[in-house]
């Protein structure tokens, strides 16, 4: 496999901010934002990357963003580097297909987060409460069981450290009931959409977070979209309650570093080579069962 790209410098260009995947540099009233190879667990990065992975988060999360503009607007100005400003041309080997540019936008800093299926993080709290995010879910649901409706699940962004799920209640404390209710109706549609869109391709979106900016006020899709770092992608054919899933997204990272015993706080151990080739399979799966295309590796 070939060296993953883990920073991107572009000199000349200032940097707006370096997140756990992207890099996202200032062009006034715009901004370039380029997925990295960096790969994070728990909120945290690892040492080292999967190969080709920023390009499949860009492509997929562009194939959303043009399937659900009927539904929502999104940040997305241009994805050719030839569309890109002239001060940018030089780069445009290392851009492509890893790059967009975007509106600039008032992020909302707080994760949308719909979850159709109970895993994760919701099944530890459930199994423990009988709640996910505070919100009762019916006795006697197992492990990645099919929820009786869609939740919404909130979430505080941290750029660095843990994100903190929080209720409706608190999201509506913090940035207004008004938005709060508009947020859920576009992340429970966008959801919807997709389910509908992967089922046939034998793909369950058992949850995805989402994130919002707001432009003059209204908001907009922002970052990234429906990709195996922001969802849980199951395999449909053998789904199975009552136990983990057969996944196409983080799951086998997440595995793997829970059995190292690691405490989910910096620094993250290395990753094997066997996982990194895994990973790089299933995230090209994913896009290739969900786009109908394929990338090179």
């Amino acid at each position: 496999m070939t060296e993953p790209l883990l920073r991107i410098d572009l000199p000349g260009v200032p940097l707006f901010r370096r997140g756990k995947v992207r890099d996202t540099f200032d062009l006034g009233d715009r901004l370039l934002m380029v997925s990295s190879d960096r790969v994070s667990a728990f909120d945290v990065i690892m040492p080292n990357g999967i190969p080709g992975k920023g390009t499949v988060l860009t492509q997929l999360s562009n194939f959303w963003f043009a399937r659900t503009t009927g539904i929502v607007r999104n940040h997305l100005l241009a994805t050719d580097p030839a569309d890109f400003p002239a001060e940018l041309r030089e780069h445009a080997d290392l851009l492509r297909g890893r790059a967009v540019l975007v509106r600039k936008a008032e992020r909302v800093d707080i994760e949308c987060v719909v979850r159709g299926y109970l895993s994760g993080s919701a099944w530890v709290e459930y199994e423990r409460a009988g709640t996910v995010c505070g919100q009762p879910l019916p006795p006697g649901l197992a492990e990645s069981a099919r929820l009786p409706a869609p939740i919404f699940t909130p979430a505080m962004k941290a750029d660095e450290g843990h994100d903190e799920n929080i209720s409706v209640g608190r999201m509506a404390e913090l940035v207004g009931a008004p938005l709060t209710a508009e947020l859920e109706r576009l992340t429970r549609a966008v959801y919807g959409a997709a389910v509908e869109y992967a089922a046939p391709r034998g793909i369950i979106i058992a949850d995805t977070k989402l994130e919002f900016g707001l432009l003059d006020g209204t908001p907009i899709l922002i970052d990234e979209l429906l990709t195996p770092d922001s969802s849980r992608f199951w395999e449909a054919d053998r789904w199975e309650p009552g136990r983990p899933q057969d996944s196409l997204d983080k799951q086998p990272l997440r595995d793997w570093l829970l059995a190292t015993g690691w405490d989910r706080e910096p620094p993250a151990p290395t990753l094997p080579t066997e996982v990194v080739e895994r990973m790089s399979a299933k995230y090209h799966i994913a896009y290739e069962r969900l786009t109908g295309r394929v990338l090179s590796r």
